[in-house]
């Protein structure tokens, strides 16, 4: 009798179970917005009026801006136009549309550039980290249309690619004619625009290594005729400030001396934006006194690196039950100096959460908070996917469950 009830009980579980996933339906997942944490307002004390027609101290981790002045300001960028150049090919090799290893045949387009250059001549070869290198270290114009053409097959189709992506990125007072800075009409960008571009830049990894390289040689020439051509880096502030590791320096008559720069210490990398000063060695020292003021100022607390597991949630009817919340960023919090402590964080994962679920689907948030005051919260995402369980899986979950 018994067997016969538990026998009894177990069709009664399994009809049950088929009805359950005859109407199963599976609620929307619905991406939490990201509130960046803002930087307790300081006022600054005393003057900080930078020798420059426009500046922005901006930190890197948050997109927070420490310091402005005239930073919409619409004016002529220069070189410092290279850093959305060097941003779109990038997102190029993270596509997978070229990789750094590929080479590259020069165009005779590219070899005629004028002004800074690696002076290469049309038709010889280098490989496409070569060409960021000649971008990133010695500013040059003709490594500039050379990735142009590789990344759209024209510079005019990639400068159209750099204003839509300007466009993407906010930059409402940025418009880019070439891909260089050379002088044009109706080429111009603001203080504030650098460096919400320069910040995206530094996001990979990668420009990092040549922003910091003060002098290497690639051969460059045709075959037969190939010599050593030495790159030195135009951002001096690489050898004369400490954590320097970017960005870019630019010039023309017109510009005036500009200047995006960046450094690291310890969790915090500040940006700072200088255009139109009067010289080279005040575009480097104003820059200089504006990273200053932020490392003296500011603390970045780093809550969780890119992909960390914030936790684990169960997923009804899914096979596997488990999966991971991941997050889909670095993610960090600017305080004042001193106050790091003040900032936890804690994952909120949605419940009664049902199969199918996908990776990158998003099954949660990170709340942050200073003090008991919450600051902003970032989505969490499912690590891998959960397919819905087979009536079979099913099937002996619940003899499992019942012996």
């Amino acid at each position: 009798m018994r067997n016969v009830r538990k026998g009894r009980r177990l069709a009664l579980l399994l009809s049950l179970m088929l009805a359950a996933n005859a109407s199963l339906t599976i609620p929307p997942m619905v991406a939490v917005a990201a509130e960046l944490p803002k930087a307790t307002e300081i006022p600054v004390e005393g003057s900080l009026e930078i020798k420059a027609k426009s500046a922005v101290l901006m930190d890197a981790g948050t997109g927070t801006i420490l310091y402005e002045q005239n930073a919409r300001e619409e004016l002529p960028p220069a070189s410092v136009t290279k850093v959305m150049t060097m941003l779109l090919a990038l997102e190029a090799v993270e596509r997978g549309q070229f990789s750094l290893e590929d080479t590259v045949t020069i165009s005779e387009r590219a070899a005629s550039m004028g002004g800074s250059q690696m002076y290469m001549e049309a038709g010889e070869t280098h490989t496409v980290e070569e060409l960021f290198q000649g971008a990133s270290i010695c500013s040059a114009n003709d490594a500039c249309v050379a990735l142009a053409e590789l990344t759209k097959g024209t510079e005019e189709l990639f400068v159209e690619a750099m204003n839509r992506r300007a466009g993407e990125l906010g930059m409402e007072h940025s418009h880019f004619v070439n891909t260089n800075g050379l002088p044009a009409a109706d080429h111009y960008s603001c203080a504030y625009d650098i460096a919400v571009m320069s910040r995206e830049l530094l996001k990979h990894p990668k420009p990092r290594e040549w922003f910091s390289t003060w002098q290497t040689t690639i051969t460059v020439g045709l075959p037969g005729k190939e010599k050593e051509f030495g790159l030195t880096n135009t951002n001096k502030m690489i050898r004369t400030y400490e954590g320097a590791n970017g960005i870019k320096t630019g010039y023309t008559q017109d510009a005036g001396y500009c200047l995006s720069a960046s450094a690291t210490r310890g969790d915090l990398t500040l940006i700072a934006v200088v255009m139109g000063a009067e010289s080279s060695k005040i575009r480097f020292s104003e820059a200089s006194r504006l990273l200053d003021y932020g490392f003296a100022t500011y603390d970045s607390v780093k809550v969780a690196e890119k992909s960390q597991v914030m936790g684990s949630l169960a997923v009804g009817k899914g096979s596997p039950q488990v999966i991971d919340a991941v997050t889909g960023e670095e993610i960090s919090v600017l305080t004042e100096k001193g106050k790091a402590e003040s900032i936890s964080s804690r994952p909120v994962l949605m419940e009664d959460l049902e199969a199918p679920v996908r990776s990158g689907d998003a099954v949660g948030e990170l709340k942050l908070y200073r003090d008991e005051a919450e600051i902003g919260s970032y989505p969490l995402y499912a690590a891998s996917a959960s397919e819905r369980a087979g009536i079979r899986e099913m099937f002996l979950r619940l003899i499992r469950t019942l012996y």
